[in-house]
């Protein structure tokens, strides 16, 4: 005859395969497992690549998983993570893997993404997206640089003379125009304040011994391209520019080699700069969702998924707590959500003792999400 402890372990395990059975189409891996990691980095990759002003974004964490295994095989996968802009603009051929992420004390932006991927035979790609993109106000300091809109008067007009400055250079054969500003900031020193910005510069139709009153920035995929920085005020400043290669139009690869990415098109303002609406950085693009999947929900972005359908990863088990010389009770505890995993019939649950420490471990959760930090 099996013993009260037998027949409680057998019940146990058959409960835990049953709800395994019942909902066996999705699961929620650990937010820092291998595959979701290079999902994310996929999501990443695709981000970047519809995001056609500003800069480029890192992945900092995720934040949540949930897969769907479809009849057919296929999954979909139904992730949040959290994004850094990096301090290379989306022209930049750099890969995002070496771009510098902008620390806070210089007001980082933060980018927070609900992602729908999809992988049919072992490739992903990403079937929708929701974003919002926030400045951080963690750890700005009292003298820091602190941001200005894109369109504040007196950045722009030291951003137009230095690109005079640029361009009066030796040694070039044409003339630039401002593509896009990219950021600019503000920071009191001793004798007033002094003005920091980065934008994109475009080749034009003139040469150097052409006036610049009617160049046209040109279009075409070969024509040279650069980011400048520029720190100081109109009447004297100092700049620095770095010219892309043309290549960097061409289409790109993504970090797991998965699928082309292409290089985003930043539209080019002809004549006068930019006119941006008090914004203070590019934000992601907020939206994409062609297939209207219903997966990205209206205000947090948490997929329509209920948590009642999720199956943990690790699978219910049974623990076994000695109590005085009384028989064993069992306590079955699910490490994802605790010590509120369903009950066996038959068997009782009790509180676990006080007193031995070990006891404690066994019933703490496992954590599997959020994933660990790469930045800050």
């Amino acid at each position: 005859m099996m013993s009260r402890l037998g027949i409680a372990l057998f019940l146990g395990l058959l409960t835990g395969a049953r709800a395994q059975l019942l909902l066996h189409n999705v699961t929620r891996p650990p937010c820092d497992s291998p595959d979701v990691k290079a999902a994310a980095l996929v999501a990443q990759d695709y981000l970047n690549g519809q995001h056609t002003h500003g800069y480029k974004y890192a992945l900092n964490q995720i934040d949540n998983i949930k897969i769907l295994t479809k009849p057919d095989g296929s999954e979909i996968y139904l992730m949040e993570v959290d994004l850094l802009e990096t301090t290379c603009h989306v022209l930049d051929p750099t890969p995002v893997a070496n771009c510098t992420v902008r620390p806070k004390v210089v007001t980082a932006v933060e980018g927070d993404c609900d992602v729908v991927l999809k992988k049919v035979g072992g490739v992903m790609s990403v079937t929708a997206f929701k974003c919002k993109t926030e400045e951080s106000t963690e750890d700005l300091c009292v003298g820091c640089a602190s941001l200005l809109p894109l369109n504040d008067t007196a950045g722009l007009a030291m951003v137009s003379a230095s690109l005079v400055t640029f361009n009066n250079r030796t040694g070039k054969e044409s003339l630039f125009a401002i593509m896009e500003v990219g950021r600019m900031s503000t920071q009191v020193v001793s004798g007033g304040a002094r003005y920091l910005a980065e934008y994109v510069i475009v080749e034009t139709n003139c040469t150097a011994d052409d006036s610049d009153d009617n160049c046209v920035p040109l279009t075409n995929a070969m024509a040279q391209r650069g980011f400048c920085q520029v720190s100081g005020v109109s009447s004297l400043h100092s700049i620095q520019c770095n010219i892309f290669a043309a290549s960097s139009m061409m289409p790109i690869v993504d970090t797991n080699g998965t699928f082309p990415v292409p290089a985003p098109v930043v539209h080019v303002h002809a004549g006068n700069l930019p006119k941006v609406h008090g914004l203070r950085h590019h934000k992601l693009t907020a939206l994409h969702d062609p297939d209207l999947s219903g997966l990205l929900s209206a205000e947090s972005g948490e997929s329509g998924e209920s948590e009642e359908s999720i199956v943990p990863v690790v699978p219910v088990v049974p623990v076994v707590v000695p109590v005085g010389t009384e028989a064993p009770l069992v306590f079955l505890v699910d490490p994802v959500v605790g010590t509120d995993a369903p009950v066996v019939p038959g068997v009782v649950k009790r509180e676990a003792p006080d007193s031995p420490a070990i006891v404690s471990a066994l019933l703490a959760p496992v954590p599997v999400c959020p994933g660990k930090k790469k930045f800050f």
